[in-house]
């Protein structure tokens, strides 16, 4: 048997120590929270999506405004053998920090959102989300009717180099050799994404 026994200065500082570790789990929470506020991007792969609403937050945290009355949804299945396309595909995906590889004859959501401020007369601009039980496993821009597919980091950054081309010219325009092109691949063939 153990016997403790507490004294007015022992006391005093077991509770000291015990508000010290309450306000360091505070603080270290807190600073959680706020880095992950700041980087909506990074954190967009952690979140659930439940709503048209946040699938518009995901698209904004990569600087892409959408319009959610042309929202729709299919489900579509991921294809349990790949090829080439498909491969390079899932690479113009991950650039968004999702992956396919894990969902490989699986079921999902596949939502797509019109972009208006990518799309022009001639050709629409579309951001997809790929959504397995209200968790985000993949996203790419669908252009139509040529159907190529971009990803959200190298078309954010183009968008950036644009706006920042056509701003006044306070500073030199970069050149255009010194730019990696934006990484882009064919859609998909839709019978790789049969519907159920």
């Amino acid at each position: 048997m153990f016997l403790f026994t507490v004294t007015k200065p022992g006391l005093r500082q077991a509770g000291a120590l015990t508000l010290c570790a309450v306000c360091l789990a505070g603080t270290v929470t807190a600073a959680v929270r706020f880095a992950g506020a700041a980087v909506p991007a990074a954190a967009g792969a952690e979140t659930a999506i439940s709503t048209t609403q946040d699938i518009a937050g995901y698209f904004t945290g990569y600087g892409f405004e959408v319009d959610l009355a042309t929202a729709a949804v299919d489900e579509v299945k991921v294809p349990k053998r790949w090829d080439d396309s498909f491969t390079a595909f899932n690479q113009v995906v991950g650039e968004s920090g999702l992956s396919l590889a894990d969902y490989k004859g699986k079921t999902v959501e596949k939502w797509t959102v019109l972009c208006p401020t990518l799309s022009d007369g001639e050709t629409d601009t579309y951001c997809v989300l790929l959504v397995y039980k209200t968790r985000p496993v993949g996203a790419y821009l669908l252009e139509k009717p040529g159907g190529a597919v971009t990803g959200l980091v190298s078309a954010a950054k183009a968008g950036a180099d644009a706006a920042a081309a056509a701003a006044p010219e306070t500073a030199a325009a970069p050149d255009a050799a010194d730019e990696p092109a934006a990484e882009t691949a064919a859609a998909p063939d839709e019978s790789l994404f049969p519907t159920e």
